[in-house]
């Protein structure tokens, strides 16, 4: 291997900003492996089978968990009381034993001995059988490709759905794909994100987006299933692995055969003002689902841009790529679902703006060479003027042409001003066409100037990357905490100061006792897969 790069990177200051990644990173993952939160122990329970809701509308995952940590609390997991009642007849199953517990007419408790030894196996029979759907749901993916087709040339074009009415997205989606368009991501209802539970069924009111219901993955992936066989390509679908129900999103994604979900490891924390414990112990969980069932994760550096200078703090930007690389691994992801986030969100008043886009798209192509890194296009700087709007975005899809990119999310010359028309969606397409068939091999024959503008920025960014990085992993907090919490705590990523015992969701987090068992993570946690562990 070549000791420097295109740009002029030394390999010897790669492994350096990997190994800092490592040093910050595992800190953070020893917190997670010694925690669980609410989400992890319902997730677990919707593996095992249990779905639905009560006439309120709660989920009945929710009243069972619930009734286990008043009983007997969190901290030793719900699996062992939860089969101990089954294997003692409080019920027949999962659903009427939720039924009973809502009602306050059973009762748990801890097993100890030959009763645990029995609930631990029920348990991990009940959750094994769970796994073994979305390992189903993955081979079933990977035949239907090769039945089907792929999509015949990368980067595959991301495009957005939206209506708040599952029954009106899936006719979009599908004339979306008829389009061009390879994903189809359908966009969250504002605010569920920060919903203690997911919501059941399909649903037709959402606001600015569409609940993340199993009913709704089901229904959308069957239409896209149709679609996939008409146009002879398989079409993915997308949503959103975040927020305060991370694990059991992730789960769901999984059972019903979603291809690519939204999983940054810091965008809740910073943008949703979730708890720092609380997200880092749901994303391993569900990053490990993700890593069973062959999902994609998008990450979400794209929005530190959205409140930070795209050109000061690019550095940030290099240094969560990094950040979420190591996690991902370390959770068993491997490097061809690993879409890194990055976006076109310098100033174009800035001189030089887009040589800068260029300097740093090339620098995550160039540290992340096997990842299908996924591109946003511009949104801060939108004004509503889509001429200038549309030539923002021919901007942004020359760079994704020249730098590789592996998912480029279709820019809109409306974006950030109304809802999209799907006649807007139309000429983004034909701007991505147009753009891709007359520059798409660009690539081939670009090459930077090893010590011109682009190739010295790029070098900067990276220094500055590791430059933080060993700033973060040699901070010290007086609470103890680790020292990428208190980066956080101080607003290093996006400016957003998020303190480690404050934020939402943290009262449903819990340090495992001795007794603590969990037959998902049992199983998740056996294939050791990926670097960084």
């Amino acid at each position: 291997m070549a000791t420097t790069s295109t740009l002029g990177i030394d390999r010897a200051d790669v492994r350096r900003a990997r190994t800092l990644a490592r040093q910050v990173g595992k800190p953070i993952v020893d917190l997670a492996r010694r925690h669980t939160t609410v989400s992890v122990e319902r997730a677990t329970l919707r593996l095992a089978g249990l779905d639905g809701a009560d006439a309120e509308g709660t989920p009945w995952v929710n009243r069972l968990v619930d009734a286990v940590r008043a009983d007997c609390g969190l901290e030793h997991g719900v699996a062992l009381p939860v089969w101990d009642a089954l294997v003692r007849g409080e019920a027949d199953d999962l659903h009427v034993l939720a039924q009973k517990a809502s009602a306050g007419s059973v009762r748990f408790s801890l097993p100890e001995g030959r009763a645990a030894t029995r609930a631990r196996s029920a348990s991990s029979k009940a959750v094994g059988a769970g796994i073994r759907t979305i390992d189903r749901q993955r081979a079933r993916r990977e035949k239907f490709i090769k039945r089907v087709g792929d999509a015949p040339r990368k980067p595959w074009i991301y495009l957005i759905v939206a209506t708040g009415d599952i029954h009106e997205d899936i006719p979009q989606a599908q004339a979306a794909a008829r389009a061009g368009a390879d994903v189809i991501a359908v966009i969250r209802s504002t605010g569920q994100s920060l919903l203690d539970f997911v919501p059941e069924g399909a649903t037709r009111e959402g606001f600015a987006g569409t609940y993340a219901t199993q009913e709704n993955f089901r229904l959308m992936r069957a239409a896209l299933d149709e679609t996939s066989q008409e146009l002879g390509r398989y079409v993915r679908l997308t949503n959103y692995a975040s927020g305060l129900c991370m694990p059991e999103i992730a789960a769901l994604a999984g059972l019903e055969r979603l291809d690519m979900m939204l999983n940054d490891s810091m965008y809740g924390i910073l943008f949703r003002d979730i708890n720092p414990i609380r997200t880092f112990v749901d994303q391993r969980f569900s990053r490990q689902v993700h890593a069973r069932a062959g999902i994609i994760i998008n990450t979400g550096e794209d929005n530190y841009l959205t409140t930070a200078d795209a050109v000061e703090a690019a550095h940030t930007v290099t240094t969560s790529q990094l950040l979420n690389e190591y996690f991902a691994k370390e959770a068993g992801l491997e490097d061809w679902q690993l879409g890194l986030g990055h976006a076109f969100e310098i100033d174009p008043d800035v001189p030089d703006s887009f040589r800068l886009e260029l300097a740093h798209a090339l620098l995550a192509r160039e540290l992340f060479p096997e990842a299908p890194l996924k591109w946003m296009p511009p949104t801060r700087h939108m004004t509503g003027d889509i001429f200038r709007g549309y030539l923002l975005d021919a901007f942004f899809n020359l760079v994704g042409a020249l730098t590789d990119q592996g998912i480029l999310l279709v820019g809109m010359m409306t974006e950030a001003v109304v809802t999209p028309w799907l006649s807007d969606r139309d000429l983004a397409l034909q701007n991505v066409r147009y753009v891709m068939n007359a520059a798409g091999n660009l690539r081939e024959d670009f090459h930077p100037a090893p010590d011109g503008f682009i190739a010295t920025r790029a070098r900067q960014v990276l220094a500055e990357s590791i430059q933080l990085l060993d700033q973060i992993r040699n901070d010290t907090d007086a609470a103890g905490d680790p020292p990428l919490l208190a980066a956080i705590a101080d607003g290093t990523f996006g400016l957003m100061k998020r303190p480690a015992d404050r934020g939402k969701g943290l009262d449903g987090v819990a340090a495992k006792s001795e007794a603590y068992f969990n037959p998902a993570t049992e199983i998740l946690d056996a294939p050791k897969q990926g670097a960084g562990k």
